[in-house]
């Protein structure tokens, strides 16, 4: 199929690390307007101003016959309610509404395994770029497999490239495709079948692939993050644009309004344009792009434009003071800034928020799960006033959610940093829970690890949270225990300061053996080895991931046996 090479104009509208984030978020702005300082609340973002804002771009290059496309940079998944109660499904039906072109996959689309990814490619009317994912090893026993859906553009092990997508346009052709972070494995938990494959090395072998093919206009969709995109472009050449995600840096000079400031948008490095737009729905970039014949960018105009509402709010509590002139003023300043854009909400969306979601995502905020009669106090590292409260019973609920579903689970074990903060008394809701105390949808999991493994993870979290190690990445690894005892002794050498160390079986408490093989629990994060676990990659065989997340386990246990919360919990000390 080699095309007849023509000049090409599109216009690309692009957001990414959107994190969930479907009703607009309330964002402090700091300006000086007629030597007065004024930090005003402004309603900015949301998918909905988003999707008004896609119309009228979408409207101008229709008028200017330019075709247009909106893609997204990856990270849909995460970061509020709407994720914690509906999953992938409410970001399936959003992004489908706001006419998304194609996504590239990242990182936290992957926190609770290939199977919610899964899902959601069979709710979206659009692709999922990850050029550089190989499912040629699927297991074929997955109720949800990726391999064989056809909008997934995964890795080809014949050609070792991306899989891209092609856009026809009258003039000529343009080919997008979509890398993720190859370091995938660290910092999410993709199933085992399914590798990533080195970015770098397929962007390589992707772009001569397409040249080959004879296109040579050229976009990669990327969820690799900032740095990274500069080095692709350094390192690669003969890609025409490259919008970004992952870094949630939103480019151009917002510093008047008191955002922080990043390169000016569209920034180019080589012959590479790289674009991107912030995070949370509250801004959306856009860019003109005219192509000569052969494929070079000779025209490249854009920026970033933060969404916001008519409405400004001088102080939190929402008054508008109406007909204050300095009000008057920061309404006047913004509605000339060059990079913010006063718009509506678009109806369609809102009206698939208030009558799907909304409802659902309301009443969680209030629906109480406990009553607390007293509060609760969380600390990382265990002081005077004894350890944290919460840490010990968000472990017990990983104990409880992973026995009730038929492991033979004797202990978990929980890292202080998991937990994010201390709980008030009267009314906990699952907004409290799933919104503040344990706000990442991490999942749990079960290991089996000999009785010397667990002493050493045990030694090493809580070395690593003393600072004991060179390498401490902090307190956060303090570990939080249900259904373990011990002593530990700073003063001891490093291998012996886990002391009388016993394990909860059949009612009682029996001495941990070295040799024998325990049954534990912990987050998919402290499974991982990370910040001072390193010792349970020792694990006998490989560890299993579950789909309950940590907020999951802890609303379950509460609902079913509040009376837990009153229980003592068997507390460590450090001697």
């Amino acid at each position: 199929m080699h095309h007849h090479h023509q000049p090409l104009s599109i216009t690309i509208a692009h957001l990414n690390d959107t994190h969930s984030y479907f009703e607009p978020s309330s964002l402090q702005l700091e300006m000086t307007v007629h030597q007065d300082e004024i930090s005003p609340y402004v309603s900015a973002g949301g998918f909905a101003r988003i999707a008004t804002r896609v119309s009228q771009l979408k409207d101008e290059a229709q008028n200017r016959d330019r075709p247009f496309l909106l893609l997204h940079g990856g990270d849909c998944f995460q970061g509020t309610l709407y994720f914690s109660l509906f999953k992938g499904e409410a970001n399936a039906t959003l992004l489908n509404a706001l006419g998304v072109d194609a996504m590239v996959l990242g990182n936290h689309e992957l926190d609770l395994g290939n199977e919610p990814v899964a899902r959601f490619v069979r709710n979206i009317n659009f692709p999922l770029l990850a050029g550089n994912w190989d499912l040629s090893q699927e297991r074929p026993d997955k109720p949800y497999r990726l391999s064989d859906q056809t909008n997934v553009y995964r890795y080809d092990v014949q050609q070792q490239t991306a899989q891209w997508l092609v856009r026809e346009y009258e003039q000529d052709a343009v080919a997008i495709f979509g890398l993720s972070l190859d370091r995938m494995n660290d910092i999410s938990n993709p199933d085992a079948d399914t590798p990533f494959v080195a970015a770098l090395a397929v962007a390589r072998r992707t772009v001569n692939a397409i040249q080959h093919s004879g296109i040579n206009k050229i976009i990669l969709l990327s969820h690799l993050g900032y740095e990274i995109d500069k080095q692709l472009a350094e390192a690669v050449s003969g890609i025409s644009l490259i919008i970004g995600g992952h870094s949630h840096v939103l480019q151009g000079d917002f510093s008047d309004i008191g955002l922080e400031t990043a390169d000016p948008y569209g920034i180019k490095v080589g012959e590479t344009h790289i674009v991107q737009a912030g995070c949370h729905a509250l801004a959306l970039g856009h860019c003109h792009i005219d192509f000569d014949a052969a494929g070079n960018v000779v025209r490249f105009q854009g920026k970033n434009e933060l969404l916001i509402g008519r409405r400004l709010f001088v102080d939190a509590a929402r008054q508008s003071p109406g007909s204050d002139w300095r009000h008057q003023h920061a309404c006047d300043y913004l509605e000339q800034h060059p990079m913010v854009y006063v718009c509506r909400k678009d109806p369609q969306i809102q009206d698939i928020l208030n009558r799907n979601y909304l409802p659902i995502v309301r009443q969680q905020q209030t629906k109480a799960v406990i009553h607390l009669a007293q509060p609760l106090f969380h600390t990382r590292i265990p002081g005077k006033n004894g350890g944290s409260e919460i840490a010990p019973l968000v472990a017990r609920s990983f104990h409880y959610a992973m026995g009730k579903r038929g492991y033979p689970v004797q202990f978990a074990v929980h890292n202080a940093g998991g937990v994010r903060c201390s709980l008030s008394s009267g009314v906990l809701t699952v907004a409290d829970i799933a919104g503040q105390l344990l706000p990442f949808a991490i999942p749990i999991g079960v290991y089996y690890v000999t009785g010397a493994t667990l002493r050493g993870l045990l030694a090493g979290a809580i070395d690593n949270a003393l600072g004991y190690r060179a390498d401490s990445t902090g307190t956060g690894s303090y570990p939080y225990c249900y259904g373990l005892d011990f002593h530990y002794q700073a003063d001891m050498p490093p291998g012996d300061r886990i002391q009388a160390l016993k394990i909860y079986q059949n009612g009682h408490w029996t001495s941990v053996d070295d040799s024998t093989v325990y049954c534990g629990t912990s987050s998919a994060y402290t499974m991982k080895g990370k910040e001072g676990y390193e010792a349970i990659l020792g694990m006998v065989q490989p560890g299993i991931v579950s789909n309950i997340s940590m907020a999951d386990a802890l609303i379950e246990m509460f609902e079913d046996k509040p009376e837990w919360l009153e229980a003592t919990v068997e507390a460590q000390f450090i001697s």
